[in-house]
């Protein structure tokens, strides 16, 4: 992540007690009442009750059967790709996370980065039952993951809520497998709604003081009706413990991301081929407008949907399909909520003048296959799909502008990169010691390298502005 205090749950070390907020609900699920006076007097709008009691004991015990507990085995994998002859044999790594049913034929919902990279997955029931799991697909870009098990038996389900009901102040349950410890409940509030915490470009999560740790990641968050609202995934945690502030996904956008992984085992997300960024004070001066909103564009991608429209560097997008731009999240998630094929009415400000201008958004990938040519049949060997390093991929991975070379895209679970470590996000400097700087100049490497008779080829990768040496084999002909 862009910034280090946002820890994703496996980095997690150990629980923290809760807001006293927090303690306060537990007092109610414990049968104390909540007078509804004061929420009276701060709303004229809502209508006064005598008083509101909230059993918590109830919700849990009614969805608790639907929660499931998740390990995962990841390969073990040496940075130089050799293993000296009196080094052991290493053993997979375990990780632990949390997920939940919802459809009785099995399929189960979790973070994407609990599963990424594992090789065996097995889901735990809350009597015990342990089950085998496949991937039906992944999302890196909303973290969200879709898995299906075969239990033999009708499975209890739980269902998606409307988070956008939810209002600041609501009590949350949270549920999950914190520490491997298994079926664990926490209580909270919501604390905040529409968060960006610089995970990627569609960042709109909900804030909560619930207290959510390592293994809590892709757990659900409950309303007091035993709705799902939310999927827990990360928090902000400047000592690497809880403090208070967590994360969820709001059903909302999961409930659409579930479907389409379930329906396609992936995400097709519009784009429109633009590099963007916020407007200050003096820029909106400059540009004669009467306030900062809008964002500016900073890039127009050859070839890409927003080149075909007309658009150009130094226009200020100021609204998207109506939808008021006064941020750059704003931009990106009306764009890939589209669509492809769909159009996207942009008001734009261009010259002192307002315009509007009609694009037809497409897909990010046509842009990659024609970046790597007809080179690319070998890193599809590799299991590997690369990107030019442009503003918008800058800002989506969170790579500076003083890291140079290629980003890798796509990655095949079981393919020989991700075998190796290799990870979304993470940027090939250079290929057997020459600098690269587009997919063709990655897959010219690895062809030098074959012509060479290698056994492997020899990347420089940057991860989070660390770089390190991965050995990948080279594939063996058919």
């Amino acid at each position: 992540m862009s910034n280090s205090k946002f820890r994703i749950f496996t980095n997690r070390k150990r629980a923290l007690l809760g807001t006293l907020a927090a303690l306060a609900l537990i007092g109610a699920a414990s049968g104390h009442t909540i007078h509804a006076e004061t929420q009276a007097a701060a709303n004229p709008n809502v209508v006064p009750a005598a008083y509101v009691t909230v059993n918590f004991a109830d919700v849990i015990e009614a969805v608790s059967p639907a929660v499931v507990s998740i390990e995962v085995s990841r390969p073990f994998s040496m940075i130089s790709g050799e293993r000296p002859d009196n080094f052991p044999m290493p053993h997979p790594t375990k990780a632990f996370g949390s997920g939940f049913i919802i459809d009785s034929a099995g399929y189960v919902v979790t973070n994407s980065h609990v599963v990424e990279r594992g090789e065996d997955i097995f889901v735990t029931l809350m009597d015990g039952t342990r089950l085998a799991a496949t991937i039906v697909g992944g999302d890196a870009k909303s973290d969200l993951a879709l898995l299906k098990v075969d239990a033999g038996m009708v499975l209890p389900t739980l269902e998606f809520g409307d988070s956008a009901a939810m209002r600041v102040g609501s009590p949350v349950i949270a549920l999950g497998n914190p520490g491997g410890l298994g079926h664990s409940a926490t209580v909270g509030i919501l604390s905040a709604k529409g968060r960006s915490i610089g995970s990627g470009p569609y960042d709109d999560y909900l804030q909560i003081d619930a207290p959510i740790n390592q293994g809590n990641s892709g757990g659900p968050l409950f309303n007091v009706k035993g709705k799902v609202i939310g999927v827990n995934t990360a928090i902000f945690s400047p000592s690497g413990g809880n403090v208070g502030i967590g994360f969820a996904i709001p059903a909302a956008l999961a409930a659409d991301i579930v479907a389409d992984l379930r329906d396609n085992g992936k995400v097709e997300r519009a784009w429109l081929g633009v590099g963007i960024q916020t407007i200050g004070e003096d820029m909106a001066d400059s540009l004669g407008l009467g306030d900062n909103d809008g964002v500016i564009i900073s890039q127009v991608m050859p070839d890409s949907p927003a080149a075909v429209a007309g658009l150009l560097q130094g226009d200020v997008i100021l609204s998207v399909n109506d939808v008021m731009v006064n941020e750059m999240r704003d931009v990106t998630r009306t764009i890939a909520a589209l669509d492809v094929g769909s159009t996207a009415a942009l008001s734009i400000w261009r010259d002192g003048k307002i315009i509007t201008i009609d694009a037809t958004v497409g897909k990010p990938e046509e842009r990659e296959v024609v970046a790597a040519s007809e080179d690319s049949d070998m890193l599809e060997k590799m299991g590997i799909r690369l990107s030019t390093l442009d503003a918008a991929v800058r800002r989506s991975h969170g790579i500076g502008t003083d890291v140079a070379g290629v980003v890798v895209s796509e990655l095949a679970r079981h393919g020989i990169a991700a075998g190796k470590g290799v990870r979304i996000g993470d940027v090939i400097v250079s290929v057997g010691g020459d600098a690269v700087s587009e997919p063709a100049g990655v897959a010219a490497g690895i062809q030098l390298a074959e012509e060479n008779k290698r056994q492997a080829v020899l990347f420089l990768m940057n991860r989070g502005g660390n770089e390190r040496y991965v050995a990948l084999p080279l594939p063996k002909a058919s």
